[in-house]
Parts: C-alpha cells; structure tokens; sequence
C-alpha cells in the first residue's frame, strides 16, 4: 500500500482515530467535535455530513466555512515538527488539529485549547 500524504488521507477515518485518542484519556466526542467545529468554522450538521463521505484532508480543509485565524496561536511540536513552521496549509491544519487533540487527552481546559482568553 503506497504512503499517502497527510493531504490524500481520508478524513472520516482520521476522525475516529482523534476520539479514541480523546477517550482513552477520559475526555468525549463532543469534545473533539467542539475543537473541529472551532479550528474550520463546520457546525454538527456540516460535520456529521461530512464523516459520511470520503473525503481527504485537502478537501476538508478545502471546503471549511472558516479557519479560525486564531490557530496561528496553536504552539509546539507534533511529531516532532514545529506546527508554525509547516508550509504546506492543509498538514499545518491537520497538525493543529492533532495538537489541539493533544491537548484535549492531557487534560487541558477548553477554554485553554480554545485560545479564549478570560476577558472574551
């Protein structure tokens, strides 16, 4: 089977492997679903809709109502690569998300993953 790259992989069988991720650490799909919903501007229906098709990260992050521009403030390394300094736009928002996944199993508090400061 040829390696794909993070672009060509299928979304909806990413997604279960983010919940999973999730719930071995106590946390929810709902959960997951929140920080999806935050980092493409997708509301549950649009989500929901789209883990019945097979579509590809590029077409997922292709399609997103609207990035949050607040995921520039998503710091840190996952898999060891500086998720600022990816160039490729679709791996940069794969990797966000994976690092916001992150965060969600280490037990980090919404509002924290979320970037919202207390004042907002």
């Amino acid at each position: 089977m040829p390696h794909k790259t993070i672009p060509e992989m299928s979304f909806p069988q990413i997604y279960p492997l983010l919940v999973a991720k999730a719930e071995r650490k106590g946390r929810t799909k709902a959960e997951v679903d929140e920080i999806i919903c935050w980092l493409t501007g997708y509301d549950e229906a649009a989500l929901d809709n789209l883990l019945e098709r097979d579509i590809t990260y590029a077409e997922f992050f292709g399609s997103a109502p609207a990035l949050n521009p607040d995921r520039s403030l998503i710091t840190g390394k996952i898999c060891g690569v500086d998720v600022a300094t990816i160039e490729d736009p679709v791996e940069q928002n794969a990797r966000y998300l994976d690092k916001l996944v992150d965060e969600l199993a280490r037990g980090r508090a919404m509002e924290k993953i979320l970037r919202r400061s207390s004042a907002s």
